[in-house]
């Protein structure tokens, strides 16, 4: 994975501070880990983001309402609590799927995304070859999270 600062490389995701960010409050990027071969036809990401924002803090463990039925849960990470949920989008033949985690921390809102996103390579002519498969994605990046650790 390539260690990124910014969260600029998505078309459906609007470079937010964390996925579907709504209007509730600013937050800022901390870094974003790019699986190795991502492109324009299939990419992953695992963002990790916060803010001190009240309006972020008050809001911090909302889920979208696009959240997928039956995906909201409680989960730890590294004994902490946060919120679960699996979300996604699309337009004009791109994709964006999320598991967003969030939780309050040290008055902190802390975002933590997975994603898979990209362009159906079916609309290319020829149709283009992913680099990696949805599966190989979201198993990257859960190995990804469960390296997650604390250091505070």
């Amino acid at each position: 994975m390539t260690l990124h600062r910014d969260f600029d490389r998505s078309y459906l995701d609007a470079a937010a501070w964390q996925a579907f960010a709504g209007p509730h409050g600013q937050g800022q990027p901390l870094a974003a880990l790019v699986l190795k071969g991502s492109d324009r036809i299939t990419a992953a990401e695992l963002r990790i983001s916060e803010s001190g924002d009240a309006d972020a803090l008050a809001h911090c463990e909302d889920t979208p309402a696009s959240a997928k039925p039956g995906s909201i849960a409680s989960q730890t990470l590294d004994g902490i609590p946060f919120q679960r949920f699996r979300a996604g989008d699309a337009a004009m033949s791109h994709y964006l799927q999320v598991e967003g985690y969030r939780a309050v921390r040290d008055d902190r809102c802390v975002a933590i995304d997975l994603l898979v996103y990209g362009t159906r390579p079916e609309v290319y002519a020829p149709p283009r070859t992913p680099p990696f498969s949805q599966d190989q994605a979201w198993q990257a990046l859960h190995a990804a999270l469960a390296g997650l650790h604390w250091s505070r």
